[in-house]
């Protein structure tokens, strides 16, 4: 058995680590790694799963790919280290849950999100430092597309945040009719302005949780 994330997701993503695909990403992974500055540190490339683990998955809220300046990616989508510089899509993440719950929230590090059951998923997994998307297509996207389509088959209602027209493509791997998506646009300076400030989707998201009976997250 090949162990990645020592938890339940490696029973399930089990068939799909020990594809030919799945093989050679890891491969050029390794020798982009001893070759180049690629971020996150290699060893939280899968920190998302690591975190949260298949069965407490509650919330999905999908990214692109990491941020790709040092010392900002650690393995959760629009999350940094707490030290670091807040980059612009997250400030205005925290804009609207300001605006949405009233929260002022200081801590850069989703980490407590994900601990909560909130799966913080790139669609893409590692970068090149200043090249964004530079490991598009070599993999990652058919592996993560796995990962949407396991949580798709969930019996329990799982919330899936698609921010953007990127993630909004993701919906189609979305079939269960027991989920709830929430769309909406990116919170990017190029984009918030045009629908994602005012969208509340924090609270949304914990009143759909309440009424399932479910524990609200703590944002």
């Amino acid at each position: 058995m090949i162990n990645i994330t020592n938890n339940k997701w490696d029973d399930i993503l089990q068939e799909e680590y020990k594809k030919d695909y799945f093989q050679q990403l890891l491969s050029f992974i390794k020798t982009e790694y001893k070759t180049k500055r690629i971020f996150p540190k290699f060893y939280n490339i899968f920190n998302a799963l690591i975190i949260t683990d298949y069965d407490d998955v509650k919330v999905l809220i999908l990214g692109q790919d990491p941020y790709h300046q040092v010392n900002q990616a650690h393995g959760l989508s629009f999350s940094v280290y707490n030290e670091q510089k807040r980059p612009p899509s997250l400030r205005n993440i925290f804009k609207e849950l300001k605006n949405d719950l009233g929260i002022e929230r200081t801590n850069n590090n989703l980490s407590d999100w994900a601990k909560q059951g909130v799966l913080l998923l790139n669609s893409i997994l590692t970068v090149e430092e200043g090249k964004p998307l530079s490991h598009k297509n070599i993999g990652w996207e058919r592996f993560t597309d796995t990962i949407i389509k396991k949580v798709n088959s969930r019996k329990e209602t799982v919330i899936f945040v698609l921010w953007g027209n990127y993630a909004k493509e993701k919906k189609r791997l979305i079939t269960n009719e027991k989920h709830i998506i929430i769309e909406g646009v990116h919170p990017s300076p190029l984009s918030a302005s045009r629908g994602f400030f005012e969208s509340k989707p924090f609270s949304q998201i914990n009143m759909i949780l309440e009424r399932r009976g479910n524990v609200p997250i703590k944002w």
